[in-house]
């Protein structure tokens, strides 16, 4: 079998291909304007649902953006307009608004169901490289997202193309977004199953753990002993409402051994560590990794605004809850 390998100016290439189309998206900016607008406020004033819509490369862009919409807080979803024509059509309502991508603005299959989804009183951006097109010309707002050039060597295959229309698609869901008010909570509330959603919606009274407690009269012993029987490393020294006072921890047990203290002759609130970090429980648990990281500790009491100990978390309660 020939071994087939790069061409020596492949990274020329690669560089040419990038250029073309950062400088297709870049021109985009330029001709923006009022039918922008216009597609924003058709889309804000929905009743219903997006519905997203292309064939080809163009499909797969559309189904993209369908997806961003979605997760950024425009209810959308997408029909293959193909198939819209055998059935689907029945999902989209007048009470729609249809985004149709076509670069050439002539693509059959959504022609076919452009006017129909009109005439039943739903509404209709078109995104297209040819704003003298069908679909431009049929559309209630057309968005041009015509380019210079492909960056295939050919000119053929559809990649800044594309890319622009990925581009448009992308402007239109973050204008949404702040229109609507849409914050990282509300994305996190989309995304629950991922790592983002985890960071911006666990809290620290949801990974915390009960705090192992001693009195600052106890002696060393007993404070190691807590220390042990809690599993975090450290034990919270409080008072007799339960006031956080100081912290015991493994390394403050080292650094007594390190400085030759007789700890038999020592109580705990003699070797605690005095004001130490502490967390509420209504903080974001990220927040208390960013606290460990700054002030390089293991593990955190958890106080309530009167500094009553309600509970600790370390690093182990963190990767569990797969915040890290």
């Amino acid at each position: 079998m020939n071994q087939i390998t790069p061409s020596p100016n492949a990274l020329d290439l690669a560089r040419r291909v990038l250029r073309i189309e950062a400088d297709a998206v870049a021109a985009l900016a330029a001709r923006l304007d009022q039918r922008f607008l216009r597609a924003v406020d058709l889309i804000l004033h929905c009743h219903g649902r997006v519905i997203v819509s292309g064939i080809g490369k163009s499909g797969h862009i559309a189904r993209k953006i369908a997806a961003t919409f979605a997760s950024t807080g425009t209810p959308a979803y997408f029909v293959h307009p193909a198939e819209a024509s055998h059935g689907d059509l029945g999902m989209i309502t007048r009470d729609d608004v249809l985004i149709a991508l076509s670069n050439s603005g002539e693509s059959a299959e959504l022609m076919a169901i452009v006017p129909i989804i009109r005439r039943q009183g739903g509404k209709v951006i078109a995104i297209t490289g040819n704003p003298a097109s069908s679909l431009a010309i049929e559309s209630d707002a057309h968005l041009d997202a015509a380019v210079a050039e492909e960056a295939c060597p050919h000119n053929l295959a559809p990649t800044a193309s594309t890319t622009a229309a990925l581009a448009l698609g992308d402007a239109l869901a973050v204008v949404l977004l702040d229109a609507r008010g849409f914050g990282a909570e509300d994305f996190a509330r989309s995304h629950p199953g991922g790592t983002l959603g985890r960071r911006l919606l666990t809290h620290v009274r949801d990974v915390m753990a009960p705090a192992p407690v001693v009195s600052p009269t106890a002696s060393v012993a007993e404070a190691i002993l807590e220390i042990s029987r809690g599993g975090l490393g450290m034990t919270a020294v409080v008072d007799e409402s339960s006031r956080l006072l100081g912290i015991f921890t493994d390394g403050d047990l080292r650094r007594a051994f390190e400085r030759n203290i007789d700890l038999r002759a020592k109580t705990a609130g003699e070797v605690m560590t005095v004001k130490p970090r502490a967390i509420g429980p209504e903080r974001l648990a990220v927040e208390a990794v960013e606290m460990m990281e700054q002030f390089k500790i293991n593990a955190l009491p958890v106080v309530d605004a009167s500094g009553i100990v309600l509970g600790a978390l370390n690093m182990h309660h963190l990767f569990r809850a797969k915040v890290i």
